[in-house]
C-alpha cells in the first residue's frame, strides 16, 4: 500500500471519529462541563498522549526557527481552533456550525494557491462544488437551520475556527514532511496547553466532577483520546502525502457518515436525497484528490 492510500485511509478514519463525536459528545456542554474546561481537558489530555507516544518514536531534534514557527502554528491549529469551535458551538445551533464549516475547504484552496502557488484545476473546482452541494443538501434537509441575532456570536466564532484550521492545514504541511508527525504534534500541543491554561484554570473548578456519571466520563474520554489525539494524528499524518486541499475536502464526508451512524442506531432513515448527497460528496472528494493520487 502506497503512502497516498494510507493517507486517504487515515483521513477517512478521522472523519468516522468526528461523525461518532456528534452522537457521543453532543450533550457535554454546558450541562456537565463548561467550554473552556472541556478545551483544557482536550488539549492537556492529547498533549500528554503525544508526549507519551514520542517516547516510543525515533528521537528528533528541531531547529530553533522551526520550534518558534510551531509555537505560532499552535495558536491557529490548537488554541483558536479548539476555543472558537467549542465556545462557538455552545452559542449557536449544531447545524449552523456544520454548515459554516463547509467554508473550510474553500479557504484552504485559496490559502494553498497563495502560499504554495498550487495550480487550481477544473477537476478540483468541480470536485469542490460537488462536495459543497452534497454536504449542504444533506444538512439543510435536516432542518432547524437559521442565522439570527441570537446565534451571530457563535456563528462568527465558528467561522474564525474554520479560518484558523485552514491556515494550520496549509502552513503545517512543510513541517509534517520534514519531521515525524508525533514530533510536530507533541510540540504544537505543548504550546497549545500553555496558551489555554490561564482560561482552563478559571473554568475547571466550576465543573462538579464528583457528580458526573460514568457515561459522561466515557464521553469526555472519547473526546480527548479519539476526537482530539487520534483525529489530529490521522489528519496531520495525511498531510505528508496529500495536499492541504485534499485533506480539507474530507470534511464533507462528516455529515454523510453522521447520517449513516444515525440510520444504524435507528435515529434516522435513508432517503433518495441522502443517497444522492452521498454520491456528490464521494465524487467531489475523488475529483479533488485525483491528480494528487496520480502523481
Amino acid at each position: 500500500m502506497n503512502n497516498a492510500a494510507k493517507a486517504h485511509i487515515s483521513l477517512f478514519s478521522a472523519q468516522v471519529i468526528y461523525a461518532l463525536n456528534y452522537s457521543i459528545a453532543k450533550d457535554l456542554m454546558p450541562t456537565h462541563i463548561g467550554p473552556f474546561a472541556l478545551v483544557f481537558v482536550r488539549i492537556a489530555g492529547a498533549c500528554a498522549l503525544f508526549w507519551l507516544l514520542s517516547l516510543f518514536s525515533r528521537k528528533e531534534s528541531l531547529d530553533v526557527g522551526d520550534l518558534k514557527k510551531m509555537a505560532m502554528l499552535a495558536v491557529f491549529g490548537v488554541f483558536i481552533n479548539q476555543v472558537f469551535f467549542i465556545y462557538g458551538l455552545s452559542l449557536t445551533h449544531p447545524i449552523n456550525s456544520a454548515i459554516i464549516m463547509i467554508s473550510n475547504p474553500i479557504m484552504v484552496i485559496v490559502f494553498t494557491l497563495i502560499v504554495f502557488k498550487e495550480r487550481i484545476t477544473t477537476l478540483k473546482i468541480t470536485g469542490l462544488l460537488l462536495g459543497i452541494v452534497g454536504a449542504l443538501t444533506l444538512m439543510l434537509f435536516k432542518g432547524n437551520f437559521q442565522f439570527g441575532s441570537e446565534t451571530i456570536a457563535g456563528d462568527v466564532m465558528t467561522l474564525i475556527n474554520a479560518s484558523s484550521w485552514a491556515v494550520f492545514i496549509v502552513m503545517a504541511k512543510p513541517y509534517m514532511q520534514k519531521y515525524q508527525t508525533v514530533t510536530v504534534m507533541k510540540w504544537i500541543f505543548l504550546f497549545g496547553l500553555i496558551y489555554i491554561t490561564p482560561f482552563g484554570i478559571y473554568d475547571m473548578p466550576h465543573v462538579k466532577w464528583a457528580e458526573l456519571s460514568r457515561n459522561v466520563y466515557l464521553a469526555i474520554g472519547f473526546v480527548v483520546v479519539a476526537t482530539t489525539f487520534l483525529a489530529y494524528l490521522l489528519n496531520t499524518y495525511a498531510l505528508k502525502a496529500l495536499s492541504p486541499s485534499v485533506v480539507s475536502m474530507y470534511i464533507y464526508t462528516q455529515p454523510f457518515l453522521a447520517t449513516i451512524f444515525a440510520v444504524i442506531l435507528g435515529k434516522d432513515t435513508l432517503t433518495p436525497i441522502k443517497v444522492l448527497s452521498a454520491i456528490f460528496i464521494i465524487i467531489g472528494v475523488y475529483l479533488v484528490s485525483y491528480r494528487k493520487v496520480e502523481s
